[in-house]
């Protein structure tokens, strides 16, 4: 026989009746089964089982108490969270679990299942399960109120470029798209010199200007007016105002360098041509193929404007091209991998066939792309009239050497702007602005800017170029194989103008883009 110790024996805790229905159960504080005591006590009824939700129409937000609003999508945390600040009575027991029960999108209801616990009596406690309906109602916020007004708005931006062509202004616009920067606006106007972006508070008009002084080279300057003062309270409300410059430099003029700043940048020559104009201003020099960088900060301090632009250029006919060494050109700087110096003659479209018709020979850094019988447009120095008093002192310089040259060379033309018009089979998304946009498709400036993007593979890089369903189909061969056009691969597709919201619409608040149109 073998000793078993008292702390080894099993414990059997013994079973008593229920004292409402007589079912065995462990005994407990209430002696009632669950199901008993469920029907005696509901921890639950000081717990709502109806509730509302208030939701804006123009933006979609749902309004938190006590006064702010939140975008959530629905069955998300943020919208849970909403829920649940908005139920009454859940403080008086123990959250254990909650969750979405599943509605139909469009039935305007929001349910949600919820896991309390709460001490009935005497150490017992309770669990229940049950459901909350929330019905969603319709309520416009006070932004929203603002946005309707149209002329509300406390802080402007002014974005202007004191320039004739407008390149920039269509590449920044596509820069503003692609990273939503203009989603804070309750209003936008175009005007002849830019575009004033209006914002309802000035923290989001100093966020853009932000992002604006990281993308383009520009400066600025601040202003405020005060509209009214509680001497009480001492507040004061103010309207501020933020006007912006861009540098009047645009991609593909021909500018000169002040001496002072040619030295700075590495004794680079004074007579370039802008390539690129993005947070910096890049140059190349024709005869070199030497390039160097300028930022906002340099500009600034010694302005400078561009001797010609590209509406200004004349259309010249390649007659021959002789490649030259490294030894013949005589480059002390960095140079462009992407350009090949030549000496290149020319002749202006315009003479062919005439038997006295002035030929020009030239140093240009388009050597890998022209061939004789190409058409190129460059700036016809001999017969130009410049008024630009840097560009004075720098041809009275060169005209003792005899070193001033004739023509610069600037791009060439692949074909007729109608064919390659046709032949685009892509499109970019547009701000919708108040006055409407002077870069209609139709206007000269903002094809100029569509064909560069075509030209420049690294330019495009930060633009979103989408697929044009509409456009008629091309057959490759009738294309020209030397034209440059922008693959399948580049689109993005998705583009649906009807899913778009308006722009004058959009809140301060809202995170949606804002409404576009096609060009």
């Amino acid at each position: 026989m073998e000793y078993v110790p008292e702390s080894a024996a099993p414990l059997q805790v013994g079973k008593i009746l229920c004292f409402q229905c007589g079912t065995p159960i462990e005994p407990n504080a209430t002696n009632m089964c669950v199901a008993c005591l469920r029907s005696h006590v509901d921890i639950t009824e000081e717990i709502a089982k109806q509730n509302t939700l208030n939701m804006c129409k123009s933006c979609g937000r749902y309004a938190v108490p006590p006064s702010s609003w939140q975008v959530c999508a629905l069955e998300s945390k943020e919208l849970l969270a909403v829920c649940l600040k908005r139920i009454k009575g859940l403080n008086h027991v123990r959250l254990v679990d909650a969750g979405f029960v599943w509605t139909e999108p469009h039935s305007r209801r929001v349910k949600v299942k919820l896991t309390v616990q709460k001490e009935v009596t005497q150490g017992a406690v309770l669990q229940q399960e049950f459901v909350i309906e929330f019905v969603v109602q319709t309520q416009m916020c006070d932004n929203c109120h603002r946005g309707e007004a149209k002329d509300f708005w406390r802080a402007v931006v002014q974005l202007r470029q004191k320039a004739e062509h407008k390149k920039t202004f269509y590449y920044l616009e596509q820069l503003i798209l692609k990273h939503k920067a203009h989603a804070r606006t309750v209003n936008i106007k175009q005007v002849p010199d830019g575009v004033d972006f209006f914002f309802p508070g000035r923290s989001d008009a100093r966020k853009f200007l932000d992002f604006l002084v990281g993308i383009v080279p520009c400066r600025f300057k601040t202003s405020e007016q005060l509209l009214s003062h509680d001497a009480n309270n001492n507040v004061f409300n103010y309207k501020y105002t933020f006007s912006v410059e861009i540098v009047p430099i645009n991609k593909d003029d021909v500018v000169c360098l002040p001496r002072e700043t040619a030295q700075q940048l590495g004794n680079f020559a004074e007579l370039c041509i802008c390539t690129r104009v993005t947070s910096v201003v890049t140059f190349i020099d024709p005869r070199t193929a030497q390039v160097t960088e300028m930022n906002g900060n340099s500009y600034w301090r010694e302005p400078f404007r561009s001797i010609c632009n590209q509406k200004r250029l004349s259309e010249f006919t390649v007659i021959n091209v002789e490649s030259l060494s490294d030894a013949e050109i005589n480059s002390h700087g960095p140079q462009s991998d992407k350009h090949v110096v030549a000496d290149i003659w020319v002749m202006k479209s315009s003479d062919l066939g005439k038997s006295d018709a002035p030929q020009y020979c030239t140093r240009s850094h388009l050597g890998h792309l022209l061939h004789p019988g190409d058409s190129v447009m460059g700036f016809d120095l001999a017969n130009a009239n410049v008024n630009e008093e840097h560009f004075e002192k720098y041809e009275k310089r060169q005209l003792k050497k005899d070193r001033l040259p004739d023509v610069i060379l600037v791009k060439k033309v692949f074909a007729d702007r109608n064919t390659r018009k046709r032949a685009r089979q892509w499109k970019l998304r547009r701000l919708r602005k108040e006055n409407g946009s002077d870069g209609s498709a139709e206007g000269n400036d903002y094809q100029d800017f569509l064909e560069d993007l075509e030209e420049d593979a690294n330019f495009r890089q930060g633009v979103n170029i989408y697929k044009d369903p509409t456009a008629m189909p091309v057959d490759e061969d009738d294309q020209d194989e030397g034209v440059p056009k922008i693959t399948l691969q580049e689109m993005l597709e998705g583009l649906n103008l009807a899913e778009e919201e308006e722009v004058m619409a959009v809140p301060a608040e809202e995170e949606e883009s804002a409404d576009v149109e096609i060009a």
